[in-house]
C-alpha cells in the first residue's frame, strides 16, 4: 500500500473543492482506493489531500499524470504543491 500526501495553497477553497469533486473518475482511473481532504483551521485555502493506492507505482503514475496537473491548474492551486509518497512499513 502507498499513500500520497499533497499540501498546497489554493486561491479559493470552494472553487478548488468543485474541481476536486469533479475529478473522481481520474482518481478511479489511477487506482485511488481512499481519499480525504483537510483544511488548515486558520487558513481554509491551505489544503492537505491524502490518497491511498495499492502500490507506489500507482501513486507515482497518478501524481505524475498530466491530467492531475491540469486539474490542479483549473482548481486554482497557487505555486508548487508539496507532494510526497509513503509506503506501508
Amino acid at each position: 500500500m502507498a499513500l500520497t500526501v499533497v499540501r498546497h495553497t489554493v486561491s479559493d477553497y470552494s472553487a478548488w473543492r468543485e474541481v476536486y469533486d469533479s475529478v473522481k473518475p481520474l482518481q478511479t482511473k489511477y487506482g485511488v482506493l481512499e481519499e480525504s481532504a483537510y483544511q488548515d483551521p486558520g487558513n481554509p485555502n491551505d489544503v492537505l489531500v491524502l490518497h491511498r493506492f495499492a502500490s507506489v507505482a500507482k501513486a507515482e503514475a497518478f501524481v505524475n499524470s498530466p491530467e492531475l496537473r491540469e486539474s490542479m491548474g483549473r482548481a486554482g492551486v497557487v505555486g508548487h504543491p508539496r507532494i510526497e509518497i509513503f509506503e506501508d512499513a
